[in-house]
């Protein structure tokens, strides 16, 4: 989406904190939540996601940061966030590993259920970030986020289906990879267009 290059009007500004805080206190409780459900329910799609939850949760709060501050502020919250989300996809493609070597069986219902309320947050917190008027770099980045989010959680709900009918436990290593890997390749779109915003800033 290309920007206008205009200031936000204060109006703007607030609704974009508004929408952060909301998007911030979800992302936080998801990632207690999905965490906890993964390591219970021995789900490395659970782990990934409720992660990859904390991941967008410190990017809500450096967008809040980044809000109604200047350009550069806002490609360097944006840069960070970024090396955060690759660091993230990194760590979980490395716990992958140590799952396949010593992993048990996930529980499948375990798995559904969560991955089930978060992408109703995840949808909601998207449509909120969607509707922002053109976007700067920083809030660009949230969505992208947020859309990770809701394509992870589709596969951990079809990864638990899976589960459940087959008790194939390697499903849940190949989403958690899958996710991890897709984790990788959006960090470094954001980055990218950090490094963009930067020198354009």
């Amino acid at each position: 989406m290309a920007e206008c290059g205009c200031e936000p009007t204060s109006a703007e500004t607030a609704e974009q904190r508004r929408v952060l805080k909301i998007a911030l206190t979800l992302n936080a409780i998801m990632f207690v939540a999905g965490v906890t459900a993964g390591v219970i329910a021995h789900s490395s799609g659970l782990i990934a996601d409720g992660l990859d939850m904390l991941a967008d949760a410190t990017a809500y709060s450096l967008a809040l940061l980044a809000v109604n501050r200047e350009p550069i502020f806002k490609a360097k919250a944006a840069g960070l966030s970024g090396f955060l989300l690759l660091a993230l996809g990194v760590g979980v493609i490395a716990d992958i590993v140590r799952r396949i070597l010593f992993g048990e069986a996930p529980e499948g219902w375990i798995m559904i259920g969560v991955a089930t309320v978060a992408l109703v947050v995840n949808a909601n917190v998207l449509r909120l970030l969607s509707k922002q008027r053109d976007p700067e770099v920083h809030i660009r980045a949230t969505v992208i986020f947020t859309r990770v989010d809701v394509i992870a959680n589709i596969a951990v709900i079809l990864s638990g289906v899976t589960v459940l009918a087959t008790g194939w436990r390697y499903v849940d290593l190949i989403v958690g990879a899958a996710i991890g890997l897709y984790v990788v390749k959006e960090a470094i779109e954001i980055l990218s267009e950090a490094r963009e915003a930067g020198r354009s800033g």
